[in-house]
């Protein structure tokens, strides 16, 4: 890549390491990035996912006050999701670059979805919790393990808007102030992205040069998520997600 390609790189990660903060589809803009620059699919989501992890490390590290009095969900949730995440890595691995290729504009055109209807997800939510009294399980429940889990393998396979679909979960079925369950939202995304990364690194054909410029990127994104992203209008963030999303596709369909 030339020089310019790298800043372009760079850029894309500070974006990404601060949208999956704040929302959780980061991914959505340095995918296709890589695409772009002529970075095959499957090595493109395997440099991404590496390089992201320390962005996660960065936005949880961010989110640390929401996190106090929640080990014990982390530990229950985590676990899930450190199971899912190894099951959608592995797949992604096994299954041959055509099935990645055909199944994730699919998956892209899905999370765009989520991400256009997060504010709907949002109202109805708040709306569930506020008229549910009734008792609840204090850490959701086998189904949100469950559901969780399922969430880590997309996550593993490729994991764009996994963060709007965490906290949707988690604000369904646990009872808790929505800014505390975003910090949970960030740690179970940042452990999807850490076992997927160790297994790719054993395994998968890793572009470094990509992963660490994302990396580095990802760190300054996820504290500037964690401090001052809020301020950015939810819908200009929505519209820059959903046209680079929609670039990805074009992209895929058209290699």
């Amino acid at each position: 890549m030339t020089w310019l390609e790298q800043l372009a790189v760079f850029g894309a990660g500070i974006a990404a390491g601060g949208i999956n903060t704040i929302v959780g589809s980061g991914t959505l803009i340095t995918f296709p990035v890589l695409l772009a620059f002529g970075i095959p699919p499957v090595t493109a989501n395997v440099s991404n996912t590496i390089g992201l992890v320390p962005g996660g490390v960065s936005g949880a590290y961010g989110y640390r006050r929401e996190l106090e009095g929640q080990r014990a969900r982390l530990v229950r949730l985590g676990s899930a999701s450190l199971l899912g995440g190894t099951t959608g890595a592995i797949l992604l691995l096994i299954l041959p670059a055509a099935a990645f290729k055909a199944i994730v504009p699919v998956l892209i055109i899905a999370a765009l979805i989520l991400v256009v209807v997060q504010p709907r997800l949002a109202r109805w939510v708040k709306q569930r919790r506020a008229a549910d009294t009734g008792p609840a399980p204090e850490h959701g429940g086998l189904i949100l393990y469950v559901a969780i889990f399922l969430c880590g393998i997309y996550g593993g396979y490729f994991g764009a808007a996994q963060g709007v679909l965490l906290i949707g979960l988690l604000g369904v079925f646990v009872h808790e102030d929505i800014q505390r369950l975003n910090g949970v939202k960030n740690v179970l995304g940042l452990l999807v992205n850490a076992v997927s990364a160790v297994v790719f690194t054993v395994i998968a054909d890793v572009d470094w040069r990509v992963a660490a410029l994302i990396a580095v990127g990802s760190i300054i994104g996820g504290q500037l998520g964690a401090k001052m992203g809020r301020r950015m209008p939810p819908t200009a963030l929505r519209a820059v997600i959903v046209v680079v999303g929609s670039i990805a596709v074009v992209r895929l369909l058209m290699t």
